[in-house]
């Protein structure tokens, strides 16, 4: 008797239901996606109601929240320059939403391999020139004050600024700390600790507070400089310690190698172990980096006007109903925006390194 064999297709083979197994493929995992589906209906339609069907959105007048059940999101449309650009003369916040669009470009540029070139090295110099003068002024420009300053491109500058001029000190001080040099290695080690020892806002204060009891005033920097300094030495001391760990996961060997072949310290760094170093620590540099981003918030103390001080500025016309809620959703929004980017970009170098291996 011959058997026929019926080729009938397992249930998990179709497309929708393979798709489904994680979420419905046992009881418990049944389960518990309902209960998610049901907690996500629960918080997400109350939520849909006041962000989406009761909010207030045209026109942009106090009037139209005032009468508005939801969200006052025409606050935002009517005070989004305030809230980007803080106390920048209003006349001359194309200057500073130029500047904003600078430095985004600039990293979105230096983000694709293509660039990695030696003019793009000369370009961020170049663009922290014109930076500076957009925001400043003079030749041409009216004169505007670092007092004057504020909102998204105090946050964006000081981030760029801070790690920008805290890398390289990073790299010295790491390689100082592992030097042979007694002398080197302790004032490395002094500073670093000393650094990381303090918390940023003790930081902050000293810079802004105890330097002028210190310094005359024609050697004095003004207070946007002073907080600037305060970040890159922080940034520094950290991004110091997660550069020490990549440097003492690479084998002597290598370094001995390389001196066989007659290459010298600073070649056999620059060539062969700062390279591996860095792309074994990149989600460790990547946090410190992000961490930095949202620090730049702590300068209010001080008074700066960062994003989250011009937020605080806007609500506080007496014309509105001060939906703080939606400003801090709003400049929340942005510091994800920035947080993410960041992130994924370190996951793409973290994919191009294995990809090389």
């Amino acid at each position: 008797m011959v058997e026929i064999a019926y080729n009938v297709p397992a249930l998990t083979s179709r497309p929708l239901t393979r798709r489904l197994a994680p979420f419905f493929g046992t009881p418990l995992n049944a389960v518990l996606t309902i209960a998610l589906v049901a907690l996500l209906v629960r918080i997400g339609w109350p939520l849909a109601d006041w962000a989406i069907f009761e909010a207030a959105v045209l026109p942009a007048e106090p009037q139209t929240c005032q009468a508005a059940t939801g969200a006052c999101w025409s606050f935002l449309l009517a005070k989004y320059g305030q809230i980007l650009f803080g106390i920048y003369p209003p006349s001359e916040r194309w200057r500073a939403a130029l500047v904003c669009g600078l430095i985004l470009a600039t990293l979105v540029v230096s983000a694709r391999p293509s660039s990695w070139r030696p003019w793009l090295a000369l370009a961020w110099p170049g663009m922290m020139i014109v930076v500076l003068w957009l925001m400043s002024g003079g030749f041409g420009l009216p004169y505007v004050p670092t007092s004057a300053w504020g909102g998204l491109p105090v946050t964006l500058i000081l981030t760029v600024f801070a790690i920008g001029l805290g890398f390289p000190a990073a790299v010295l001080l790491a390689l100082g700390r592992r030097s042979h040099m007694p002398v080197v290695r302790t004032l490395s080690i002094l500073v670093i600790e000393t650094i990381r020892g303090l918390p940023l806002l003790s930081l902050l204060f000293v810079a802004s507070i105890l330097l002028p009891l210190f310094l005359p005033d024609w050697l004095l920097p003004d207070k946007f400089v002073r907080a600037l300094l305060a970040l890159t030495v922080f940034a520094a001391a950290y991004l110091a310690e997660v550069i020490r760990g990549g440097l003492q996961s690479i084998s002597a060997g290598q370094a001995e190698a390389a001196e066989a072949l007659g290459l010298g310290y600073w070649n056999t760094q620059r060539l062969i172990i700062l390279p591996q170093a860095i792309r074994i620590v990149i989600p460790a540099l990547t946090n410190t980096i992000i961490v930095m981003v949202k620090n730049t918030s702590l300068v209010l103390v001080v008074g700066l006007f960062d994003l989250i001080s011009s937020g605080k500025a806007a609500l506080s016309d007496p014309d509105w109903p001060a939906p703080s809620t939606e400003t801090f959703l709003f400049i929340g929004l942005i510091y994800f925006i920035l947080a993410f980017s960041f992130a994924r970009f370190a996951d793409f170098l973290e994919r191009r390194g294995k990809e090389m291996l």
